[in-house]
């Protein structure tokens, strides 16, 4: 179901799977998949936070045709549940700038957002 379907996030995927605390939810409609959660627990600084551990959003995803039915709220709510579970006040997450539409789910779902930044790299 993500959009991303390539051999290198498999394999993050199933790294992922190995790590202790790692939220993976899914959500169905009967027996079809339409929709999916994973957030993990960061020890380490998450921008806009003040606490840790944070539980963090990694992704969220609804079909297309089953959004706006209160699928991905129900989705956060649980992982709200198991953050507060493992101890974290806080749950963030972050998109890119240029990506407006998950943006506004974010503020939607009752996320605020606390900054905006570039990152940069060199070549050594």
């Amino acid at each position: 179901m993500w959009p991303r379907d390539d051999a290198d996030h498999w394999v993050e995927m199933h790294a992922l799977l190995k790590r202790p605390q790692v939220c993976l939810l899914l959500a169905f409609d009967g027996n079809i998949e339409i929709g999916f959660l994973e957030a993990s627990i960061r020890y380490d600084y998450v921008n806009g936070t003040k606490t840790s551990p944070v539980a963090f959003l990694e992704g969220v995803f609804v079909q297309p045709s089953q959004r706006k039915l209160g699928i991905a709220k129900a989705l956060i709510n649980k992982a709200e549940a198991w953050a507060v579970d493992q101890n974290c006040k806080e749950l963030a997450s972050d998109t890119s700038l240029e990506n407006i539409q998950s943006q506004k789910v974010h503020l939607a779902l009752g996320f605020q957002e606390t900054e905006r930044v570039v990152y940069f790299s060199k070549q050594l």
